[in-house]
């Protein structure tokens, strides 16, 4: 009996790809190509699975061109590549990666606020253009972390990791918007607090983007919000690109609106708006929280596990979607 066919869109770790082969006739993409859309559909011809990496669209004119195609799983914990409605209409299973990228992801927060606070890339540059000649008492003179008002929009895994870090490692004060209130048990031991969005942006010294993108919340900072942010404020995006307006975040840092900002994910991606390459008070990464070997295998091991669940088993790991499974 021949195995059942499934495309990995991306390179991929080799120990996956040879737990996968034990179970499907895999077609591996080990030179990393970028495939255009109608090369990605062209790949999926015959492909019952599709393990796929947050940055591929799946909507339903891909699904009427892969009528075989059974289901796509996400590498990733974010899934706005995926059509949803659609894909529940052709009966595809979506699935992603949560739960094991959160503690990495949190770590990446907290390193990402103390570079931006602390001015760490702009004195970095400073330093290897040979421009340091002499100390002086304001040189770099940053914001304060420990003790000061941490702000979370989008209190989930990641978010909660975050306020515990920062609460019981830093001291701060922890306050929160999200479309739901913790339960009194969640907030207690962290003594986290939720506000409206609008207290949020006027009370938080720090504040820490970490809410799922969808249209709904498409530009969620923007011009308006950032004018009711602390002049000295920063603020940091782990979230998704699109949730922050970047032509409006960056004109904000080059008036000094707000004191300086830290982004991980920007609108477009991998491009990146020209004019946050220009403004100094900001630190960029290009969208690597949860990169470490054993978060990334992890992630990868669960989109592994969803193909193998669903496909062999019937059910799969993390399902975003309830489907009619056909046989």
């Amino acid at each position: 009996m021949s195995k059942p066919r499934i495309l990995v869109t991306r390179a991929v770790f080799p120990e996956v790809l040879a737990q996968l082969a034990q179970h499907f006739e895999v077609t591996a993409n080990p030179d990393d190509a970028q495939w255009t859309r109608a090369e990605l559909i062209a790949q999926l011809q015959g492909q019952v699975g599709a393990f796929t990496f947050g940055t591929e669209r799946i909507d339903a004119e891909l699904l009427a061109a892969c009528p075989d195609l059974r289901i796509v799983a996400n590498m990733t914990v974010g899934y706005n590549n995926f059509d949803l409605p659609a894909m529940t209409a052709a009966g595809v299973q979506a699935t992603n990666a949560p739960d094991v990228l959160t503690e990495t992801t949190a770590d990446f927060g907290l390193a990402l606020l103390l570079a931006t606070a602390r001015r760490v890339t702009e004195s970095e540059h400073y330093l290897r253009a040979g421009r340091w000649t002499h100390w002086r008492y304001d040189l770099f003179a940053g914001a304060e972390v420990h003790g000061t008002t941490l702000g979370i929009l989008g209190m989930g895994r990641i978010g909660l990791a975050i306020a515990r870090r920062a609460a019981l490692g830093f001291g701060m004060s922890v306050i929160y918007h999200n479309r739901s209130r913790l339960s009194p048990e969640q907030e207690a031991p962290i003594n986290a607090r939720y506000v409206s969005k609008a207290e949020l942006l006027a009370q938080a010294d720090h504040l820490m983007l970490v809410l799922p993108y969808s249209a709904t919340s498409h530009h969620s900072i923007g011009a308006a919000e950032l004018a009711q942010m602390k002049p000295s404020a920063t603020l940091i995006n782990l979230a998704r690109g699109g949730i922050v307006d970047d032509a409006a975040l960056a004109q904000a840092l080059r008036e000094r609106r707000i004191a300086a900002a830290g982004l991980d994910v920007f609108e477009g991606e991998p491009q990146v708006h020209p004019d946050l390459l220009t403004v100094p008070n900001i630190v960029l990464t290009p969208h690597i929280a949860s990169a470490t070997t054993g978060t990334r295998l992890a992630m990868a091991q669960v989109a592994a596990d969803n193909l193998i669940g669903y496909l062999l088993h019937g059910a799969a790991k993390t399902p975003l979607n309830q489907v009619e499974r056909s046989s």
